[in-house]
């Protein structure tokens, strides 16, 4: 039996059906990628029937749980080892704290998340937050049934990166808590081992209605950055461009807030939280009561700052015209919709 062109393309098209030709790629960061472009530096290899039958017994929900834990641990492991530096340098025997700042943390979160998109996104649509797999599964139709795995995944990816920050840091982290169980002082609090996993309130933060909307406009902040650049009518992010758009907009709320306490990610804190709990002891959940705004917060608002967007600033027409969205009437209901509107006479 033989193949032509015609078919192959056709088979092409059926096999990837989607406005970007991807369909094997859900929704999430990767809505911003318009065009897919082949680079080779070298001449590639034959793929062999082999490796495709390998390739596609793989269970797709398995492809996408690992990529959204490793996706998550990508931006978890610099940025809280980037904490980590931070935290410990100022019990270094020579006195020595002249590594790590604020902005050297905001920059390794950045970075990470900018990595993490472009290595795992592909596969699975790049969320790496379990608020934006729940704000995709209200707006953009991603399928309720993978919500759950999706979520698990990506607090497992945090918690693998908090438990080898811990063994890689051990001896300072030992000798850090040493110091300060002779001094008396807890190891659990903003400043103390447990916070180079994940983060507490200042002692002087008595009033959690306070840290609650610091917590709840910083995470709508990156929610409507996040939302704006997987917009594809959007002209001013461009699609190689999207992750680290996407990553600075972290980078700038660390640098504004984590002075006064932010958490940004359900997976992100809960996942390192467990691990704290695990070394450093319960308290690690009971601290000022701060644990359901770390963990919790984050939900309400990105939906709420989805919300914003879909509902003030989407534009859907922009998208129907420029090919990437079809109307659910398809051309008739289009054009019913133009006319209706008068925005056909506006066009001629």
């Amino acid at each position: 039996m033989t193949v032509s062109r015609h078919q192959i393309s056709s088979i092409h098209t059926n096999v990837c059906p989607n406005r970007h030709g991807l369909k094997t790629v859900e929704l999430g960061v990767t809505e911003a990628v318009q065009r897919h472009a082949s680079r080779h530096v070298v001449a590639p290899k034959p793929v062999s029937q082999r490796k495709l039958d390998f390739e596609h017994a793989r269970p797709r929900w398995l492809r996408e749980c690992m990529a959204e834990a490793t996706g998550v641990f990508f931006y978890v492991f610099p940025g809280i080892a980037s904490v980590a530096a931070f935290t410990l340098n100022g019990t270094s025997p020579l006195g020595v704290t002249a590594f790590g700042s604020l902005f050297q943390i905001g920059c390794a979160f950045a970075l990470g998340i900018a990595f993490a998109i472009i290595t795992c996104a592909p596969v699975s649509g790049g969320h790496f937050n379990p608020a934006i797999t729940i704000a995709l599964a209200i707006w953009q139709g991603f399928p309720i049934k993978k919500v759950p795995y999706y979520i698990f995944s990506q607090i497992f990816g945090a918690f693998i990166a908090g438990l080898l920050v811990v063994g890689m840091y051990w001896t300072q982290i030992q000798e850090m808590k040493s110091v300060l169980l002779e001094k008396g002082m807890p190891l659990v609090a903003n400043g103390a081992p447990a916070s180079i996993l994940c983060s507490f309130p200042n002692p002087d933060q008595t009033n959690m209605g306070y840290v609650f909307l610091t917590e709840f406009f910083v995470d709508s902040f990156i929610a409507i950055v996040i939302w704006a650049c997987i917009d594809p009518a959007n002209p001013f992010v461009a699609p190689a461009g999207a992750p680290f758009v996407i990553g600075l907009a972290y980078a700038a709320m660390v640098w504004g807030f984590a002075g006064i306490t932010i958490s940004t990610n359900l997976a992100r804190d809960l996942g390192t939280r467990i691990v704290a709990a695990i070394f450093f002891g319960k308290e690690a959940f009971t601290y000022m009561n701060y644990t359901p705004i770390a963990v919790l917060v984050n939900i309400p608002a990105t939906i709420f700052a989805t919300a914003y967007y879909e509902l003030l600033m989407r534009d859907s027409l922009m998208n129907i015209t420029k090919g990437h969205a079809v109307h659910e009437s398809g051309d008739d209901g289009l054009m019913r919709h133009l006319t209706k509107t008068g925005t056909l006479d506006e066009k001629e």
